[in-house]
C-alpha cells in the first residue's frame, strides 16, 4: 500500500504503479465517494447526456431500413450522398 500526501490545493498524486495498472491518462475522470470513512476512487468514462436517446433513434432507423451501405470506399459513400440529395424527400 502506498502513502500519498495531500497538496496545498487539496490535490493528490496517484502512484505510478497504480496509474499504469488502471491504464489512466491525463484528462481521465475518477468518481470519488466516501464509504464507511474510506475514500474510494473509481475510473469513470463520461458520455453525452443524450447518447441513449440518440442511440435509440439510430436503432429505430436501422429497424425501419433507413440506412445506406455498406460501402466499398469513400468515393462510393460520396456518390450515394449525392444521389440521395437529388431525390425528392418522401413524407
Amino acid at each position: 500500500m502506498a502513502a500519498i500526501k495531500i497538496g496545498a490545493s487539496r490535490q493528490v498524486a496517484i502512484p505510478k504503479k497504480i496509474h499504469e495498472e488502471l491504464h489512466l491518462r491525463a484528462g481521465d475522470y475518477l468518481e470519488i465517494e466516501l464509504r464507511n470513512g474510506t475514500l474510494v476512487l473509481t475510473p469513470k468514462a463520461l458520455i453525452d447526456k443524450h447518447l441513449e436517446e440518440r442511440l435509440s433513434e439510430a436503432f429505430e432507423d436501422i429497424k425501419k431500413g433507413r440506412v445506406h451501405g455498406p460501402f466499398e470506399s469513400g468515393k462510393k459513400v460520396v456518390q450515394s450522398l449525392r444521389r440521395s440529395s437529388k431525390r425528392p424527400k418522401k413524407n
